[in-house]
């Protein structure tokens, strides 16, 4: 006779063999020790990985088309050009390398085409504290909270957070020691402040609140930085 944990203990062996034993230790220790209880923690990350995909792109896409708007509109087409003044260094190496790419693959250098080959990295880059005149002269206008601007730093701040968590996320790492109500809250609040038509979208296909627990995870601590 088959031993009723047999099954879960077969999935634990797989998930494990798949999986680095340093990634899939932290589940383990998550769950006490129990190897089917950390397969189902693992696969609890994904789905809320999976469920976190569609809010990351609705404030991806508000942002960067926001950005290239309002920055259009004060400084005319081709901004983000490294000669136009307004990136950093390290943003000059992205549109070039962005440019290249698209040369490569022999598509056309537009405005449009560039701004989607960018990365959110370079989108976000343009709220740090070198960018703080370009943002009271101008980029300030790309968003509104209750019928006025933000700061910079309100702005920044959450978006900081909310790039980590994605690039977490898209190297498949474990996110379920985060505040993920509490991210994706911010998720929903940037996309509002920046384009309520776009965070509209977003809540009819957000199943996020439907595969996150309600109450907060219960998990064994690791190490003093998760929170």
């Amino acid at each position: 006779m088959t031993h009723p944990d047999a099954r879960a203990v077969a999935d634990a062996d797989g998930v494990e063999a798949a999986l680095s034993l340093e990634r899939f230790a932290r589940y383990v220790a998550w769950a006490g020790g129990d190897r089917h209880r950390a397969v189902e923690l693992y696969t609890l990350n994904t789905r809320v990985s999976e469920a976190l995909y569609v809010p990351l792109q609705a404030l991806e896409v508000a942002l960067r088309n926001r950005i290239h708007a309002v920055m259009t509109e004060a400084s005319g087409a081709g901004w983000f050009q490294p000669e136009a003044g307004h990136v950093t260094d390290r943003q000059a190496e992205q549109v070039r390398a962005a440019i290249a790419e698209l040369t490569e693959a022999g598509k056309p250098i537009e405005d449009g085409r560039v701004v989607a080959a960018l990365t959110f990295s370079f989108w976000t880059s343009m709220f740090g504290r070198e960018q703080d005149d370009l943002w009271k002269r101008t980029l300030h206008r790309i968003a509104t909270r209750d019928g006025k601007f933000l700061s910079r730093k309100a702005f920044a701040t959450p978006l900081t957070q909310v790039r980590l968590l994605r690039n977490r996320i898209a190297h498949h790492e474990p996110i379920l020691y985060w505040d993920l109500p509490k991210h994706h809250r911010a998720i929903a609040d940037m996309t509002r402040w920046l384009s309520p038509a776009m965070d509209d979208w977003r809540a009819t296909l957000d199943r996020f609140d439907q595969l996150h627990p309600p109450e907060r995870m219960r998990l064994a601590r690791l190490r003093d930085d998760e929170a």
